[in-house]
């Protein structure tokens, strides 16, 4: 199962620069293993023309590495937190892509302005706090995970439906049932984005859409009454 989730999760993290979201190795997926409770993440800055499946890392939940030739990706302790809190995610991306990290840096939620964004995410995709002095300069790959499962909780937000998340002065999150799912959101992370700049750009004064446009678009293609798409 681990050499299987080795290939898939460097199939997924290859998607990363073909998708037109990481400038050399600015970025990172992983997969999660629930059976053996291990997961696989990319290596820390290992180009990507010359990585392989097998340069791979395996790891555990205690931040220990089980298995791989490489140190891990930095941004490990994060893809750790979230993978304790939310056990229906099996797939983290982490990227710098240019128009989800302008909102990042500008410490911006980016508003539900239109069905693209409904199709995906059920409201708002909300924009983590700073982290204070002692976080940044103490654990601070942890306390980042930690700060995205405080912002999920205190905005009730449910991961599965708002599957990415920005971290100010930083970059964006993304997750799913596994990997490959992780880099869609992604995907679909920095379209909405740039949609969202463009439309501010056009129209200062925009309203977020209205609440039934959110749910009729989400919940047609989430959720047990769901009906979009070929059963």
């Amino acid at each position: 199962m681990l050499e299987e989730l080795k290939e898939i999760v460097y199939e997924a993290n290859m998607e990363l620069p073909k998708r037109g979201l990481i400038t050399y190795t600015w970025g990172n997926v992983s997969g999660f293993d629930k059976e053996s409770g291990y997961f696989v993440i990319k290596p820390s800055g290992i180009d990507y023309d010359s990585m392989m499946p097998e340069d791979m890392v395996v790891m555990n939940l205690n931040g220990e590495k089980v298995e791989g030739k490489y140190k891990p990706s930095s941004d490990t302790p994060t893809h750790i937190e979230l993978y304790k809190k939310y056990p229906d995610i099996g797939g983290i991306v982490h990227t710098h892509s240019s128009f989800a990290t302008s909102w990042a840096q500008a410490g911006r939620d980016i508003p539900l302005y239109g069905t693209t964004h409904a199709d995906y995410f059920y409201g708002e995709i909300p924009c983590v706090r700073s982290l204070t002095h002692d976080e940044i300069n103490n654990e601070y790959e942890k306390n980042t995970g930690l700060a995205i499962i405080e912002t999920l909780g205190k905005k009730g937000m449910n991961p599965l439906y708002t599957p990415g998340i920005l971290c100010t002065n930083h970059g964006a999150f993304t997750w799913g049932k596994e990997p490959l799912e992780a880099v869609h959101n992604s995907v679909v992370l920095e379209e909405v984005a740039k949609m969202a700049y463009y439309t501010e750009s056009i129209n200062s004064n925009v309203k977020p859409a209205p609440k039934d446009i959110a749910n009729k678009h989400f919940f047609r293609k989430h959720g047990e009454n769901a009906y979009y798409g070929q059963n």
